[in-house]
């Protein structure tokens, strides 16, 4: 850290002038965006977008996760003074990255959240930027999705889940962060047998030719060896990561709120995004963040680390 710079900088969020660049600002002080960048719903001259989607009322178990982009914005604080680790570069310095803040939306009307989200991560990519989200539950990913799609074409998915998400729904107005990528198959904006799912541990038997690399298959395997297998199933495909950060064992991640034993470590969760590199990620997100059952805070700071680590996948290609 320069200790002159740390004297001087305060509230980066609004007062930083360059949207590039670290930030010295004492991690305990501050106005808390991403990383320390500048908040800003102009996104001219922006090449990634960060964006809140605090939306929870889709779960099937505990709730919480709409204060999930806030947790993950105060846990990213530790992060900004430096390059982010074993990357070889900098994406804070080579890239233009803006805080966009949060999606607005009423929260008595949730059947109209998909669309909001939609409309909202289309707006990001309508100015140029690329977007990772913070959710938010897990539903949020499919307004994602689509708005992707609509930009890209149909996208090879790189799930990392304890669950699947694929369960049958054929109702167009439920919203559940659990039937979500079936809706997502069955709209043909994603190619099943173009995606791989990392870390699943809970049954259900139809897959839609979805390929997965249980967490079982993750510790045998080990992290590189995932990596390497992603690679192959995914290939040149312009893709979209999410992670829901249920994938990695309550014990590195219990704030979250449908968590399943045997998940990922974070080290290996680390590994296998690092081995991602030069694929064609177009978007992602980090979901499922719940802190009222995050006393300490791990999780969210997992879940930062992995935002971060989605604007060095996207930016690896790109530099």
């Amino acid at each position: 850290m320069s200790l002159e710079d740390a004297k001087t900088q305060i509230d980066h969020a609004f007062t930083r002038e360059d949207l590039k660049g670290p930030s010295f600002e004492n991690v305990f002080a501050g106005a808390p965006s991403f990383l320390r960048r500048r908040y800003s719903k102009d996104l001219a001259g922006v090449d990634i977008a960060v964006t809140g989607l605090p939306f929870d009322q889709a779960v099937t178990n505990r709730p919480g996760t709409r204060l999930g982009p806030r947790a993950i914005r105060e846990a990213s604080l530790l992060q900004p003074c430096d390059a982010p680790y074993g990357w070889g570069y900098d994406v804070l310095s080579e890239f233009a990255i803006a805080d966009a803040g949060d999606m607005a939306f009423d929260y008595a009307a949730p059947a109209e959240v998909p669309e909001r989200i939609r409309a909202h991560v289309a707006g990001i990519l309508q100015a140029g930027a690329a977007c990772i989200a913070l959710g938010g539950d897990h539903s949020v990913t499919h307004g994602a999705l689509r708005a992707h799609a609509a930009t890209h074409g149909p996208l090879s998915v790189i799930q990392f889940d304890a669950h699947t998400d694929t369960w049958a729904d054929d109702d167009a107005t439920r919203v559940d962060h659990g039937t979500f990528m079936y809706k997502a198959v069955q709209e043909g904006i994603v190619v099943p047998d173009r995606s791989v799912q990392i870390g699943i541990r809970t049954d259900n038997p139809d897959t839609l030719g979805f390929r997965i690399l249980d967490a079982r298959a993750v510790h045998g395997m080990g992290p590189e060896a995932v990596a390497r297998r992603v690679h192959e199933i995914v290939g040149g495909h312009p893709c979209y990561l999410t992670f829901d950060i249920d994938a990695l064992d309550p014990a590195f991640a219990p704030g979250t709120g449908t968590p399943v034993w045997g998940g990922l470590s974070s080290h290996q969760a680390a590994v296998i995004l690092r081995g991602l590199a030069g694929i064609d990620l177009k978007g992602g997100d980090v979901v499922e963040v719940s802190p009222p059952f995050d006393p300490a805070g791990a999780t969210a700071v997992a879940a930062a680390h992995v935002a971060t680590e989605l604007l060095c996948l996207w930016g690896w290609t790109r530099r």
